[in-house]
């Protein structure tokens, strides 16, 4: 289990991370997600004891990551974006050092090697050189180097990140895998791999925690909302400006800018109210033309969207009280 109450961390006048708390299971994978700047590597990092925290308490399966730092992170394997491979070195040869290094003794080092090789399907590649091994390998190196010494808690820092579609769904089986007897932790930007793999999400915006809960739930509270996906050709930047003109608009959001131009908006109305003619009708009277508009499905991606754009203007208005 992990344990984190009322953790902050300050750098100088800056509040990176902001009087956080929330607890994870044994066996449960989490999906750590937040925008850029977030506080999300900086919190990974006080979970690891890279860092330490000005204030609060980190627990790792019941040993306090600062008053039993040695002991906390045995229980820890952890897999940063880009980890550093030593690429004149086998696979083989680079998990039997960071056994090494990890204080496995000699006596079970072999044994252990061959069983991380196994778990993260490498047998094939084990004799060559790392730095002739594709990028789908490449990770799973590093993934391996995290299971070294066998940790109950694996933490996984964009581990599809760069990866080929067939690459992304072979690492994701991979984890899913693992979740069988790890707890673990995986930060993402690609919300579709959380909402696959993972059965609880924690959000953090700004240094703060914004929700904790299951991909499921998160989708189910934008579900009662009338959310439309408009797709238009690029209008110079006025798409925003040019919405507000809607009647019952709540609000409007860039989800993803498509390949042949093209962008595609979340829309959402007040109330629950119908503004799919409006849309057209305002649209077309300022050269925005549409390309596709339909009712949006709930997804985590939409849930995160409103989550992020919300949470701030509720602290805005409490702060005007």
């Amino acid at each position: 289990m992990i344990k984190v109450e009322n953790v902050t961390k300050k750098y100088g006048s800056h509040v990176a991370v902001n009087n956080i708390s929330f607890t994870i299971e044994d066996g449960e994978i989490v999906g750590f997600l937040g925008p850029n700047g977030a506080g999300k590597t900086t919190t990974m990092n006080m979970l690891t004891g890279f860092i330490e925290s000005s204030s609060g308490e980190i627990e790792i399966n019941g040993y306090d990551v600062s008053k039993k730092a040695k002991k906390a992170k045995k229980e820890i394997g952890y897999m940063p974006e880009t980890t550093p491979l030593y690429n004149e070195l086998t696979p083989k040869e680079f998990i039997n050092y960071m056994a090494e290094l990890k204080g496995v003794s000699k006596k079970e080092r072999k044994e252990e090697v061959q069983r991380i090789l196994k778990e993260v399907n490498i047998e094939d590649v084990q004799n060559k050189l790392i730095r002739n091994l594709s990028r789908g390998y490449r990770q799973r190196v590093s993934l391996a180097s995290a299971l070294v010494g066998n940790p109950k808690v694996l933490i996984l820092d964009e581990p599809t990140v760069g990866l080929d579609p067939k690459q992304v769904v072979q690492i994701r089986n991979l984890i899913k895998s693992l979740g069988k007897d790890h707890t673990v932790i995986l930060s993402s930007h690609i919300l579709s791999e959380i909402s696959q793999i993972c059965e609880k999400v924690i959000i953090i915006n700004k240094g703060n925690l914004i929700a904790v809960d299951t991909p499921e739930n998160l989708e189910n509270k934008v579900k009662d909302e009338n959310s439309l996906l408009v797709t238009i050709e690029e209008n110079n930047g006025k798409v925003e400006e040019i919405a507000k003109k809607i009647n019952n608009l709540k609000a409007i959001n860039l989800i993803k800018k498509l390949p042949d131009g093209t962008k595609q908006y979340s829309i959402t109305s007040k109330n629950n109210a119908d503004i799919r003619k409006e849309i057209f009708e305002v649209f077309a009277k300022n050269g925005i033309t549409i390309f596709e508009l339909k009712k949006s499905e709930a997804t985590l991606e939409e849930a995160f969207i409103n989550l992020i754009d919300e949470k701030p203007k509720k602290e805005e208005k409490g702060g005007k009280k």
